[in-house]
This record gives C-alpha cells, sequence and structure tokens, in this order.
C-alpha cells in the first residue's frame, strides 16, 4: 500500500450485516468473512455497524463485566487482522474505561488500534434507553488520520441528536463522515433518515456514509439500507433493504474535497412491501436466533391468522410451518373450507382438532359453580383458551413455537383472551392495525416479496378477506357487535396510540363522543393484557411495550 494513492482514492466497504445479541464469536466470524470479501473486492477501509460484536442492542447484557471484557477481547482479535496489509476497520463494541462504560468504536490499521470513539449523545426515548447502561463520550472528539484522510466517525444518535457533533468534526478538520448505526424499522423511516443526514451535510459540507444493521433482535427489526450523501447534499449510494450484504464505495479527493466516484445504487421497497419485509425478517430471525425448528399456529379461517400463516412460511419454508384448525360448533363450515384452502395454497402441514370435548368437559367440571348463571363471555373465553391448551400442547410435544395472531386493533381494545389466543411465543401482526392487515393480505396475493421461501399466487384465499370477521365464539358472532367498524376503530386508536391525541382532537374528525370515549377507556384497561403478550415486530412509530409504557393501575380519562 501507497501513502499517495491512498490519500486520494479511498475505498470504503459498507458491511450492513445481521449480527446477534451476546454471539459474540459468530458476531466474529460475521465480521472476518466481511472484511475478506471486502479486501476481495479492493477496499482500504471496513465500516461495521453499531455494536456489532456485541449486537445491538444488547440492553442490561453490557451491566456484565464478563461480557464486556469478552467483546473488546474479541474486537481486539478482529484488529489484529488488520496485519495483513487489507483493509482497516471500524468496528463497534462495548468499551470500559476509567470514564465509564462507553458505546465505543475502534478504528485499527495495521494490526493495531490507532483511535477510538465513543458515543456522546445517547438516545433515552422510544425503544432506546441507553442512558440507562452507558455513559456519554467526552464531547470533543476530533477526526482519526486515516491513511492520510481524516475521517469523522460519530455513532448513531449522533447525527440525530443537537449536541453539534458532527459540525465540531467538520471544525476540527474531518473530510467525510463514518456512521455507524443500529437505527430500527418503522414506516417512512427512510425518509427521516435522509433527512436526517443531509442536515448534518448543510451544516458541515461534509459527505456522509450512513452504515446500518440489518435483522431481527427480538420485537427490533433492523432494515439495514445502508446510504451516502455528497456534500452536494445528493443521494450517491443506497444499499438494499432487509438484506445482508458487504459493497464498496470509492471516494475520490478533489479540489472541493472527498467525492462519490463509484458506489451502488438498489431499489427500496415501499409501503406494503417494507411492512411485510418487516414482519417476515422478524418473524424468520426471532425463531432461527432462539434455535426453533418450527412453528405451529392456529388456522381460524380468518384473515389474521391467515397473514400469520403466509409469513411464517416465506419466513421460514412450509417445511417448518405446522397449521391447526381447532373447531368447536361456533366455526362455520365457510371457516373450515377457508382455512384448509390457504394451508394448501401455501402447501403447509395442516391438521384439524375439534374442541368440543374439552370446552365440554371444562363447562361440566365447572357446572356445580356455574349454576344459576348465564351463559356469555367466560364460556366463549373457555372455547379459546380450549384451543390455546392444543396448541401449547402441540408445541411442547413437537418443539415447534406458537405463533400467536392477534392484530393491534384488538390488543388495543382488548379483544383477545389471556392464556387462549394470546398464547404463543411471537407475534408477526403484533403491530399491525386490522386495516393494514387486509391491505399487506392483498398486497402478498399479487406479489412474492425478495427472500420469501413461500409460494406465488392467491396465497390467502379471497373469501377470507372479503368476508366479515368474526371470532366465531357464539351463533352469528360479528366483530362490528361489540366494536365500531375497523376503519374507524383503526383511526381512533392511531389517534390515542400514535399521536397521543386528547379527546376533543380525536372528536374533531368526525367521530362520535360515545365511541372516542369507550375506546379510549378499552385501551386504558387492557394494559393488563398487552403486558403479558408475546413480544412481536415494531411496524409503527409506537408499538406497545418498548415505546409505550402506559400504567396497567390508571384511571385517568380525558374528560375535556
Amino acid at each position: 500500500m501507497t501513502e499517495v494513492s491512498q490519500m486520494n482514492v479511498l475505498r470504503i466497504a459498507i458491511a450492513q450485516l445481521n449480527p446477534t445479541v451476546g454471539d459474540i464469536a459468530g458476531n466474529l466470524a460475521k465480521a472476518r468473512a466481511a472484511r475478506a470479501e471486502a479486501a476481495q473486492a479492493g477496499a482500504d477501509l471496513v465500516l461495521y455497524t453499531e455494536l456489532f460484536i456485541a449486537g445491538y442492542p444488547p440492553e442490561d447484557l453490557v451491566l456484565k463485566p464478563a461480557f464486556v471484557a469478552a467483546c473488546e477481547r474479541t474486537a481486539l482479535e478482529l484488529v489484529a487482522d488488520t496485519a495483513d496489509n487489507g483493509p482497516g476497520i471500524v468496528i463497534g463494541t462495548p468499551l470500559k474505561r476509567d470514564s465509564g462504560l462507553h458505546n465505543g468504536v475502534l478504528i485499527a490499521d495495521g494490526g493495531k488500534v490507532i483511535a477510538e470513539r465513543f458515543k456522546i449523545d445517547l438516545p433515552n426515548y422510544g425503544e432506546f434507553d441507553e442512558k440507562r447502561v452507558f455513559q456519554a463520550g467526552p464531547e470533543l472528539q476530533g477526526p482519526v488520520n486515516f491513511r492520510g484522510v481524516r475521517i469523522g466517525v460519530p455513532v448513531c444518535e449522533d447525527i440525530w441528536g443537537n449536541l453539534g457533533v458532527c459540525e465540531t468534526l467538520a471544525e476540527s478538520g474531518a473530510e467525510i463522515l463514518l456512521v455507524p448505526n443500529g437505527s430500527p424499522y418503522h414506516r417512512d423511516k427512510m425518509d427521516h433518515r435522509y433527512q436526517v443526514a443531509i442536515r448534518q451535510v448543510i451544516e458541515t459540507n461534509l459527505p456522509l456514509i450512513y452504515a446500518n444493521q440489518v435483522g431481527g433482535q427480538d420485537e427490533l427489526v433492523f432494515d439495514g439500507a445502508s446510504f451516502a450523501i455528497s456534500a452536494e447534499k445528493k443521494l450517491v449510494m443506497q444499499m438494499s433493504q432487509f438484506e445482508e450484504s458487504v459493497l464498496v464505495t470509492t471516494w475520490k479527493r478533489e479540489e472541493s474535497g472527498f467525492v462519490c466516484a463509484e458506489a451502488p445504487m438498489s431499489r427500496l421497497p415501499e409501503n406494503e412491501e417494507a411492512d411485510y419485509r418487516a414482519c417476515m425478517l422478524g418473524l424468520r430471525d426471532y425463531v432461527n436466533k432462539n434455535g426453533f425448528k418450527s412453528v405451529v399456529l392456529g388456522l381460524s379461517g380468518g384473515i389474521d391468522s391467515a397473514i400469520c400463516a403466509a409469513l411464517a412460511v416465506d419466513a421460514l419454508g412450509e417445511e417448518r410451518v405446522h397449521c391447526v384448525m381447532l373447531p368447536y360448533r361456533y366455526t362455520s363450515e365457510g371457516s373450515i373450507k377457508d382455512a384448509e384452502a390457504c394451508a394448501k395454497a401455501l402447501g403447509c402441514r395442516y391438521d384439524t382438532v375439534p374442541i368440543v370435548e374439552p370446552v365440554e368437559g371444562f363447562t361440566s367440571a365447572l357446572a356445580e359453580m356455574f349454576e344459576g348463571t348465564n351463559s356469555g363471555v367466560t364460556e366463549e373465553n373457555l372455547q379459546s383458551r380450549s384451543r390455546g391448551v392444543i396448541l401449547m400442547a402441540i408445541s411442547n410435544k413437537f418443539g415447534a413455537m406458537v405463533v400467536t395472531t392477534g392484530n393491534k386493533s384488538e390488543m388495543s381494545v382488548g379483544y383477545a383472551t389471556l392464556y387462549g389466543d394470546m398464547n404463543g411465543g411471537f407475534n408477526p401482526i403484533k403491530d399491525l392495525y386490522k386495516m393494514q392487515v387486509y391491505a399487506l393480505s392483498r398486497w402478498r396475493n399479487a406479489h412474492v416479496p425478495a427472500t420469501a421461501l413461500g409460494p406465488s399466487g392467491e396465497v390467502i384465499p379471497m373469501s377470507i378477506i372479503e368476508k366479515a370477521p368474526s371470532a366465531e365464539l357464539r351463533p352469528d358472532q360479528k366483530d362490528e357487535d361489540s366494536l365500531p367498524p375497523y376503519p374507524v376503530l383503526d383511526d381512533i386508536l392511531e389517534c390515542f396510540v400514535e399521536n397521543e391525541m386528547s379527546v376533543p382532537e380525536v372528536l374533531a374528525r368526525g367521530h362520535d363522543r360515545e365511541t372516542v370515549e369507550r375506546i379510549e377507556n378499552l385501551l386504558y384497561i387492557a394494559e393488563y393484557k398487552r403486558r403479558q403478550a408475546a413480544p412481536g415486530v415494531k411496524i409503527t412509530r409506537k408499538n406497545f411495550g418498548r415505546d409505550r409504557r402506559y400504567p396497567i393501575t390508571n384511571r385517568f380519562r380525558d374528560k375535556n
């Protein structure tokens, strides 16, 4: 390597990879494979993502000294690899120093650490609570001289906040900004990222490379979609979304500064495609990273279980998905036919286990105690709980994780049964409102998403999409018997949940007061159920759990 050539042309590889939290050895293997690929492509430097060695977010794992020490030890193994005259690295890892525990980055070349940098602006909102575990780095951290190029390395939130981190780097002589990120997906997130990056480019007049991790981690899905913005505020590089890749960008020094001479430009999915792929990736990684061989779910003939079955087959393949119809006397012939048709279209295993005997067994066991009372919700819930018991028995016997299938509309108002249809290990549609479930179902029937393992064509029968939704727990039951029409319900819920609007603001959208106040009350009193629900993919700006943390005991109601 010659100093002159490296000063004027810098080839930077972006390692958009899918780490696993806590799999330190596995993450190192991924990092090494990516560096070898980058070296083969002629890269001078490999930019990895935030806390890559640990996996992101590690949460309270970093409070274990043994974990932090193992991460740094492993990161130094990758540092030692750079003695081979191949690419240098920018690698994220937790670092314990005299100043505290930091969300750190090591910059290495020639087998040595040439600099370390610490995240300054620690996020403490929504899904982030880094102030709980990390100490902020010092505000004055200058650029790093890498082979004659002064690179600034702000870490994720350092470009999102208002602490002036990038301006300080520019004032200290940085020529290009390399930003390792752990930025999770939600709908329309890309537009926000572009705006954040362009704002920093405007303030610094420097090009910026935004490297983002990909993959599912519990309820979060990281979508990748790494990109670069030139000093002229133009998008000059765009990597794929929801897929791992290692791609090299070429930057040349000109009188005005570094310009991008060569970089890939991938198409990004939009709207329903992006949401569907996020749900699919979140389910796939949750199952695979937690070591489940297969999944099982109750296929009722309704829209929610149908889209969950499609997502499971797309994520895992038909041979790893087991669908079970659990009919009772109120289950319609249409639902039985629809469930069978859906499973057949998807190519997965399908079984029928009637629940008449277990339901009547419970009813008989409780008959003396319930004598003189009216039949109602209690008896309806016995059906749901019998189904839950059977699915969990199948899970225990065969090691298949139960996929639960409730949508966000239902979970918002408590239209779900604890220890019944809420049973399960993971819910891929937990953060999709009912009308979004319909939209994604129609989209899936017309498209096969990239990386999907399922078939093409109509995998969700139109009869499922077109019929009125019903839990089928009593004769001729329809969801709208006890809930507003879903377009109305979803709009009210989005007002309350996503936007924290007041009752008068919701009324101003044309909804009647009685309905709005009833939905507000249902939303609050169902909190105890949501606390016991399975994790599920975050799709909206504010999912239940990480983003929206309301008290269970809560007497507040908006009486304006």
